[in-house]
């Protein structure tokens, strides 16, 4: 067994915890090199009569142990490390423990650990144990008081779960108490101290609750939090609007630190965030800046609902909370913006990162039957899939029956920690519809394909569909799932057809089989039929027809769905790119194919300048290589630059056009017209650098220089970059001295180099040497190896093996810091066994001289299915 090693967990296993917690006590003493923590637990027995107390407790000093107010005596317990195990319990008891921590050391930032001067913790999903000992699982909820006390000069502000109930000051040192009235696991605890300003503001809720919203952030970055407290107060709204879900403390606060190994954290009333997710200002956040911070404090608000007050009862069933949750906030900024444009932004995302997941060595049902590190499971299928399951309930329920289905489980399972199956039950319960196939969902890994034929013949429309799911590891066969698929049926003319008698020109029909057939009358004269199909993406599956490229067309031309045009321009772009990688195409012969279908496009971009964007959009060459046998990135990528740069002379008197129509004017507004007008000139100006004619340079230049916004300025700096325009280095090096002291933006400068597809290993290697590259941070590590490993497959895949070699030993380094990034960052290897021969050998030799050294379980765990 290597080091780090750590065995297998399996569902089938669970059992109910032996001791349950019925209140907690916490007092936590922070100084600088070290912190104490004194916890009192009210402990209950709830399994067998003879079972010892079991506490999670990992990297903890142990200074004293008392039950019941009397030391225990060091022969009734035992600590190894990871496990404290009490003997002769008492069926009920108070355990007091202190231990020493030394946060100040914490790099892992996981449990309790220093970042930038403050205090702060990340307790899901196993870092409580490394805080005190505790029985550290989900089905585990109690009453936490919490006691925080430091330096009162150095930390001013002391913050934790629930209300406040007491202060005060001695010595020099000061002290808080936070009382949490909703039992809640232990994942969910939260502790801040530190020096730290405020944004104050209140929500007063539908019954007349007045909520007072306290958004902490370091003094420099207040002016940030404008665009975060109004996300949150909309988010409140809605959530009271759609799911009749109120917020239930007296108190609710949002903390951004700079070094967290996730986006966020719902904690109970004390959200912590990567300032990624919660700082915006117009100079120096993008458009898609500011709707991820709107997206963010959406989800970890729902999270209060769909996570808190109910939970899930073990680390198997983590989509219960994600999957939801992640649906709660996409609808939510459906709402909030263009639902269209949204939508196709989420599959869009599904189809380039989820499905890829899907079909790789990583691949695992979206309820996992077994794990070794549970930090492993924070995947896109957990979150993103999870989330399509939940969409396909409510599009095969209705909104009715779905809200009474939600209703139904938040009144049934307050406080309590449950299951999927729980959740699918409520669902039923209300619909009285079986959906004992559709929980394969959650239980089978892979992406479905559909495969779909029509035939018009006398009168009638046949429609013939088949439905597959490919072996994953472990599991080699697959049984047919309930696939909700929405259909119109288009003429010649692009108008709807009627379906059934009561002249429906939408149904939604669903697969349940392997193979099924559906039929339709069709009225007098209809001499041809072009399918709508997957309409609004009703179902994550991949789907494959005879469509001729005049069908495509068709349906950019007329559909009303914004998902099905936007497919049909995909396929079509897609089409001509793997016509040239075979060299049976021509790149300006496909451009002049392709151009009068974009120009209808852009004659209609005035009614959704965002939709046309992404019509107008190529998929990317990752996502193309990956729907290949064999992920030959420079190959696809090379054709994919060729069909860019002859649309780009195809279609530049239109280019000029949309940089002279859509040019910014007035104040800049993160509002859906103006993202949509900003989105439609950088895809315009990106069409005309890939021509790499001089005069798009200029006006790349001017436009950095001039720009009073950080899309502006940041888009204009990337197209200089990864186009190697004239100007592109006294651009980033103008932009590096703008700044430098905004680690947000500074992390964008170092992502904007590590994604040119020119990059070398060298230069990766450099921008790690880069003095303001920083180890510890893991916003700026994921801006440079996140960015060349997972966002620049062609430099990160080159023959010559370097990017490989480059980046198994940057993991290396990374591992003895922060093993959860480590081995996230690791997944970008889960192509391996696709690659060409050349690269595959490359990459196996770099990982399999990795796993010789001594890894996390974290990192071994991830490295181990890829190489398997």
């Amino acid at each position: 067994m290597r080091d780090g090693q750590a065995r297998a967990i399996h569902l089938q296993d669970y059992r109910a915890p032996d001791f349950r917690v019925e209140r907690v006590a916490l007092d936590v003493d922070l100084y600088e090199d070290h912190a104490i923590v004194r916890a009192t637990l009210a402990m209950q027995r709830s399994g067998a009569a003879d079972a010892p107390c079991r506490l999670d407790g990992v990297g903890l000093t142990l200074e004293q142990l008392q039950l019941d107010g009397a030391d225990w005596p060091s022969t009734h317990y035992h600590y190894d490390g990871e496990v404290l195990t009490l003997e002769g319990v008492p069926d009920r008891f108070v355990l007091a423990t202190v231990v020493r921590l030394a946060p100040q050391l914490n790099t892992e930032l996981e449990g309790l650990y220093r970042s930038n001067g403050m205090f702060c913790t990340q307790c899901e999903a196993e870092g409580f144990r490394r805080i005190t000992f505790y029985p550290d699982r989900p089905d585990v909820l109690s009453r936490f008081v919490t006691t925080v006390r430091a330096d009162a000069v150095r930390y001013p502000v002391l913050l934790s779960n629930g209300n406040p109930i007491a202060q005060g000051e001695e010595g020099g040192r000061h002290w808080v108490t936070w009382e949490d009235p909703f039992p809640k696991p232990s994942y969910l605890f939260a502790l801040v101290a530190g020096d730290l300003s405020c944004q104050e503001d209140r929500y007063v809720t539908g019954s007349g609750r007045e909520v007072a919203l306290r958004l902490y952030a370091e003094p420099q970055d207040l002016d940030k939090l404008d665009h975060a407290m109004a996300s949150l107060k909309a988010s409140m709204l809605w959530d009271e609007q759609a799911y009749g879900r109120e917020y239930d403390l007296d108190i609710y606060m949002i903390v951004a630190v700079s070094h967290f190994n996730m986006g966020a954290m719902e904690n109970k009333g004390l959200n912590i965030f990567n300032t990624s997710c919660v700082l915006a200002h117009p100079k120096t956040t993008t458009d898609a800046g500011f709707q991820r911070v709107e997206s963010v404090i959406a989800h970890e608000y729902f999270h209060n609902w769909s996570g808190n007050r109910v939970t899930c009862r073990d680390w198997f069933q983590l989509s219960l909370k994600e999957g939801f949750t992640v649906f709660r906030d996409q609808c939510f900024s459906a709402d909030m913006n263009s639902a269209a444009v949204k939508r196709i932004e989420d599959v869009d995302m599904l189809r380039a990162h989820q499905f890829p997941e899907d079909q790789g060595p990583m691949a695992h049902p979206v309820r996992p039957q077994s794990y070794q590190k549970i930090d492993n499971f924070y995947t896109l299928t957990i979150y993103e899939k999870g989330a399509e399951i939940v969409r396909m309930l409510h599009t095969l329920l209705g909104a009715d029956d779905f809200r009474r289905g939600s209703d139904l489980y938040f009144e049934r399972f307050d406080g309590q920690a449950v299951t999927t199956d729980d959740f699918v039950a409520c669902m039923a319960e209300v619909s009285g519809r079986d959906l004992a196939q559709f929980k394969r969902w959650y239980s089978q890994a892979g992406t479905p394909q559909v495969t779909v034929s029509g035939e018009l013949e006398g009168g009638r429309y046949r429609l013939s569909v088949h439905q597959q799911t490919p072996p994953t590891p472990g599991q080699p066969d697959k049984q047919p799932l309930l696939i909700p698929l929405r259909l119109a049926l288009l003429d010649g003319a692009g108008h709807h057809l009627p379906l059934n008698a009561q002249g429906d020109t939408e149904l939604l029909l669903e697969l349940t089989e392997p193979q099924q057939q559906w039929e339709f009358a069709l009225p007098p004269g209809v001499e041809r039929v072009v399918p709508s199909l997957l309409r609004g993406f009703s179902a994550p599956v991949m789907l494959a027809g005879e469509d001729s490229e005049a069908a495509l067309r068709h349906l950019l031309t007329h559909d009303d769905d914004g998902f099905c045009r936007w497919d049909a321009a995909q396929r079509l772009y897609r089409a001509a790119i793997l016509r040239l990688v075979d060299a049976t195409g021509r790149a300006a012969e496909e451009a002049a194919q392709l151009a009068p279908a974009m120009k209808a496009v852009l004659a209609g971009a005035g009614e959704d300048a965002a939709a046309a964007a992404l019509l107008l959009a190529l998929p990317s060459a990752t996502q193309l290589a990956d729907s290949l046998p064999e992920f030959d990135i420079a190959a696809v990528q090379q054709a994919h630059d060729a069909l860019a740069a002859a649309l780009g002379h195809a279609l530049a008197t239109d280019w000029w056009q949309v940089l002279e129509r859509w040019a910014p004017v007035g104040e800049y507004q993160p509002v859906a017209a103006d993202i949509g007008a900003r989105a439609l000139y950088q895809q315009a100006a990106s069409y005309l650098a890939a021509t790499a004619q001089p005069e798009i340079g200029d006006v790349m230049v001017r436009r950095f220089a001039e720009a009073d916004n950080m899309t502006d300025q940041l888009g204009a700096l990337r197209l200089l970059v990864h186009e190697r325009l004239q100007g592109a280095d006294a651009a980033l090096a103008d932009f590096a001295r703008q700044w430098q002291h905004e680690p947000l933006v500074m992390d964008q400068w170092f992502g904007v180099q590590a994604s040119a597809p020119w990059q070398t290993a060298a230069g990766i290697e450099a921008l790690l040497e880069d003095a303001r590259f920083d180890w510890a941070t893991p916003n700026r590590v994921r801006s440079v190896l996140g960015q060349f490993s997972n966002a620049n497959a062609v430099a990160f895949h080159r023959a010559d093996g370097s990017g490989y070699r480059l980046f198994a030993s940057a993991l290396q380094r990374l591992d003895q810091l922060n093993p959860q990034m480590a081995a996230r960052l690791a997944g970008a290897c889960g192509r391996l066994g696709r690659l060409p021969a050349v690269q595959q050998h490359a990459l196996r030799e770099a990982l399999q001289q990795l796993v010789r050294q001594p890894l996390s379980g974290n990192l071994d765990e991830v490295l181990t299915r890829i190489l398997a």
